[in-house]
């Protein structure tokens, strides 16, 4: 307790003297109360001699009930539970005091009697949590004329009352500005007609342009519509408000849950990927903070759109340290701009280096002494690949190769590698270069966990998941390009099907399954597969952008089919037919259980690899990797059935 006093800010000391006034006021009026005409000042010098050592008394319990570091600005239900406790201490010292030391030993009877005691304790109640609650009052009057003096754009908030009330306690602190809440549509009937925090429920989400017309009558226009997380539930139907809103002209923006950014809340726009997937997996937070929170992590490629979102994790939940490994210049500059914007404690640094230099590797990873790396740096595009297949041995096997061997060297608790789905049964030169990656890992993790003495092993773990919403060369930003451009929207083959996640769902399901691979009961699975849902039809995902857009597909934009590429197969798969699989009671995780290689034959491969490559030898390159993987077949084969495909969708 002592050592929190002593980093008590000017702000606390204010607090605390407040406190220590509020309760010698409200000991000397409800004594004055009490005895006023009845024997008052033959009283007065007791209560005057022990007055000094209560105040002091109270400036402790205060401290221990946390009323001396809590800002008044944010005062809550939890902090006047507070006040009523530290009051409550106050009195029963009090009446100890009264009853046992002065009744018997001093004053002959009792000096404060219970009467006095009861009114102190009102009294205090009311001087302590009166100045806190009046306050924040004025705070936030004053952010509401603020917000009015600048202009704010006066919006409509959609969604439930309990996240309409996370965002408004937004807006009264100050965390979103130039916004200013006229009402509330919410999708539960429960809420209709209620007032939350001052804002009236108006309707139902349906209700929108009736609201907007009545607010445009009144000569206060609506000009925003802010959507909170269950404005994106199936039953608020949010692809009809996003429809509706831009039809009106409104500007909209989302909410991103608390749980999801872990900070006071802010705006960001909404995305037509926001409203592409069926609900997100429930993730615990908890979970991921507790793996992540006072580590040194490592993050290669850094600068893409997986490993920049795996950056903003790792900072999210408390990271205290992160080095961003990054081989394109502008893509690493890009990336700690982006990061330097975040309020974080975590100390970031970045650097160009590519995973292919296995010296430099080495030299960064031993020299920061990570605790956990988090590899996803990969060459992905699946038709370059085919044709530059090379790269994808040295960057995809060789590099992952590279990286494993440095956290390994530098003590890390966890390398944990980003897989892919086409890595399962490969068909093509990406798939099978990432499941030899996957084997390297498997069979360094069997190594360390079979050498393991006291000490927890370190774990080397992969994990698989499919296609990612918005990153770099997906589909989605490339149909966006597109429809703004005026089509037509390519895609591929009308049965090409394919699995979807968002980013940020994807980057937290890896960190889940990696606080499921660190546990040490747990070290038989270092293969994971994430959840994906259902798989969507490419054409359906094109059809529903160029609606989302307003615009109607066959008439504004023409849907046209190009022809399969190489490599590429109709179907992707979660499972291959030989490997089991276990459910880990994570929600969207399960464990995978894919054939295991002995590390020496794998390092053999490796030799006779790094030969076939400098040579430019590739069916030598493709006879060792389907030696690894004998279950990969050419993408030829994956074409032959609908390469044939092309023309122009008919609406």
């Amino acid at each position: 307790m002592l050592t929190g006093i002593r980093s008590f800010s000017y702000r606390n000391w204010m607090i605390a003297i407040h406190d220590a006034v509020a309760t010698a006021v409200a000991v000397l009026l409800s004594f004055f109360l009490r005895f006023d005409g009845e024997n008052l000042l033959d009283r007065l010098p007791l209560l005057l001699w022990i007055l000094p050592y209560f105040v002091v008394f109270s400036f402790f319990v205060c401290y221990a009930f946390q009323l001396t570091t809590t800002k008044w600005r944010f005062i809550s239900i939890p902090d006047l539970l507070n006040i009523i406790r530290a009051a409550s201490v106050l009195t029963l010292a009090l009446l100890v005091m009264d009853y046992i030391f002065l009744a018997p030993n001093v004053y002959g009877s009792f000096f404060l009697g219970k009467t006095t005691i009861v009114i102190y304790w009102v009294l205090e109640v009311f001087l302590l949590s009166g100045s806190r609650i009046a306050y924040r009052y004025f705070r936030y009057t004053r952010t509401r004329n603020k917000a009015h003096q600048l202009d704010a754009a006066p919006a409509v908030l959609i969604g439930r009352a309990a996240d309409a009330e996370v965002l408004l306690r937004g807006i009264e602190s100050g965390a979103v500005k130039r916004l200013w809440p006229v009402g509330i549509l919410s999708p539960a009937r429960s809420d209709r007609g209620q007032t939350i925090r001052g804002i009236p429920v108006l309707g139902g989400i349906d209700d929108l342009p009736n609201v907007v017309e009545d607010f445009a009558h009144r000569k206060r226009p609506i000009e925003r519509v802010v959507m909170t997380p269950s404005a994106f539930e199936a039953d608020a139907k949010p692809e009809a408000v996003l429809m509706r809103a831009r039809k009106l002209g409104l500007a909209v923006s989302r909410l991103p849950s608390l749980g999801e950014s872990r900070d006071t809340p802010r705006l960001s726009p909404v995305a037509v990927e926001d409203l592409l997937l069926r609900p997100s997996v429930d993730i615990d937070y908890g979970r991921l903070e507790n793996l992540l929170n006072g580590k040194s992590i490592v993050v290669t490629g850094g600068g893409g759109s997986i490993g920049l979102e795996m950056c903003d994790r790792v900072t999210t939940f408390g990271a205290a340290r992160l080095l961003v490994i990054e081989n394109s210049e502008p893509a690493l500059y890009a990336a700690m701009e982006a990061l330097s914007t975040k309020i974080t404690k975590t100390k970031i640094d970045g650097h160009i280096a590519d995973i292919r230099d296995r010296a430099r590797i080495f030299q960064l990873i031993i020299e920061f002494q990570p605790d956990l790396v988090f590899h996803a740096a990969a060459l992905k595009h699946v038709p370059i690949l085919e044709r530059d297949w090379g790269e994808g041995v040295k960057t995809n096997i060789f590099g992952s190769v590279n990286v494993a061997d440095a956290a390994r060297a530098a003590n890390a608790q966890a390398m944990v590698m980003i897989s892919t789905d086409k890595a399962i049964e490969p068909v093509s030169m990406l798939g099978l270069t990432k499941r030899f990656a996957e084997l390297y890992c498997q069979g360094i993790d069997r190594e360390l966990s079979g050498a393991a003495g006291d000490e927890p092993a370190m774990r080397l773990i992969s994990v698989r998941f499919g296609n990612v919403l918005a990153s770099n060369g997906s589909v989605v930003p490339k149909f966006k390009a597109q429809i703004e451009a005026g089509g037509p929207v390519t895609v591929t083959h009308p049965d090409m099907v394919r699995y979807f996640m968002t980013i940020r769902e994807a980057c937290d399901l890896v960190i889940t399954a990696a606080t499921h691979a660190l546990n040490p009961q747990h070290a038989d699975a270092s293969v994971f597969v994430l959840s994906m849902g259902q798989p969507v039809k490419i054409v359906d995902l094109a059809d529903r952008m160029i609606r989302l857009s307003g615009l109607q597909p066959g008439y504004d934009i023409d849907i046209v089919f190009t022809g399969v590429r190489p490599g590429e197969r109709m179907h992707e798969i979660l499972f291959a037919e030989h490997e089991s699989f276990i459910e880990i009671g994570l929600p969207g995780v399960v464990a995978a259980r894919p054939k295991e290689l002995p590390l020496k034959t794998l390092r053999q491969w490796l030799t006779e690899l790094e030969k076939a490559t400098t040579e430019g030898r590739y069916d030598c390159v493709v006879a060792i990797l389907k030696d690894a993987v004998p279950e990969y077949q050419a993408g030829d084969a994956a074409q032959d059935q609908n390469s044939s495909a092309s023309g122009k969708l008919a609406l």
